[in-house]
Formats: structure tokens, sequence, C-alpha cells
């Protein structure tokens, strides 16, 4: 798996800390960003995650590339819908020749006989896959043969907020 930051906003620390001085200020939102000194951003940045007031994370915004993941991951991470996902089409997107990349769970590849039986299937159904193109079905129909293992690439762009709750639902230990 391969990730890598894109964009993101320009002093995510700063706009945060700036967004959450103005709901409690009568300030100009200019005296705010001018009063901000990258210790006093920190301090209040811990202050509004031990207060609770997350709301104040989704003025920062972050998108990653990512490659080399299953569907069945692809399907778990679109699940959060304040973030925005593109993911490689499997309609417009023929595999090439030499088979479709895949993942094979760790739980599967420690058991010897249990992998090889995997990897055949892999195989088989890329063959399958390959004929199907092969007699002119169209990839759209093709792709339903695809097995959850094929990898995806996706780009996802999300809010610190729910980047957090995304690394607290899907990221292990």
């Amino acid at each position: 798996m391969k990730v890598r930051l894109i964009n993101y906003t320009k002093d995510p620390e700063k706009i945060v800390a700036q967004s959450a001085r103005l709901c409690y200020s009568a300030l100009s939102v200019e005296d705010l960003e001018e009063e901000l000194t990258d210790e006093s951003t920190i301090k209040l940045i811990k202050k509004i995650m031990k207060l609770g007031h997350y709301s104040v994370l989704e003025h920062a915004t972050f998108t990653f590339a990512i490659e080399g993941i299953s569907r069945v991951t692809s399907h778990q991470l679109v699940r959060h819908r304040l973030a925005s996902f593109s993911q490689q089409s499997q309609r417009y997107v023929k595999i090439n020749k030499e088979g479709f990349p895949y993942i094979v769970p760790k739980s599967i590849s420690q058991d010897k006989e249990l992998a090889k039986i995997f990897i055949d299937t892999i195989k088989e159904l890329d063959g399958i896959y390959q004929l199907l193109l092969d007699r002119n079905i169209a990839v759209e129909d093709a792709r339903y043969i695809l097995p959850q293992a094929v990898t995806t690439k996706m780009i996802i762009s999300a809010n610190a907020r729910e980047l957090l709750l995304i690394f607290k639902l899907r990221c292990c230990n």
C-alpha cells in the first residue's frame, strides 16, 4: 500500500485555532489572526481537543493519494460520507494481460495450503476475466468476475475532524 499527502490547507493549525477563537471573541478575524503565535495556537488546539470542540477541525482539509488497497478496504473508507472520494473505475480501466494485482490477507498467507488455494483461485478468476474480454464481453460486465482482493487506487479528501474518525475506526493499532 502506498499513501501520499498530495494537498492540504495551508497552516491548518492556524485556521483551526483562529476558528476556535472566533467562536468566543468579539475581535475581528484579522485581529484574531494577528494575536495567534505558534505557542498559543498549539495551546489552544490542545484545549479544544480536551473540551471536545471538534467542529473547528473541519476547516483544515487534507487530500491523499492511495494505491494498492483492496476493494474491501476501499468500501470501508467510502462509508465516511463527510469525505470526498475518487476511485479507479473497473468499468473504464481494463486490467492488463499480465493479470490483476491483488492482496492476500495476512491470515490466509500464513497458512501455506490456504495461500496456495487462494492464489490458484485468483489466477483462475484472472483467466476467466481475460477470456471474457477476449470474447468481446464489455469491460463493465467482465468486471463482475473480479474478486474483492483486486487492488485499487483512490484520492481522498477529508477535513481533520473526519480524518480523526477514520483513523479511530479504520486503522490498526
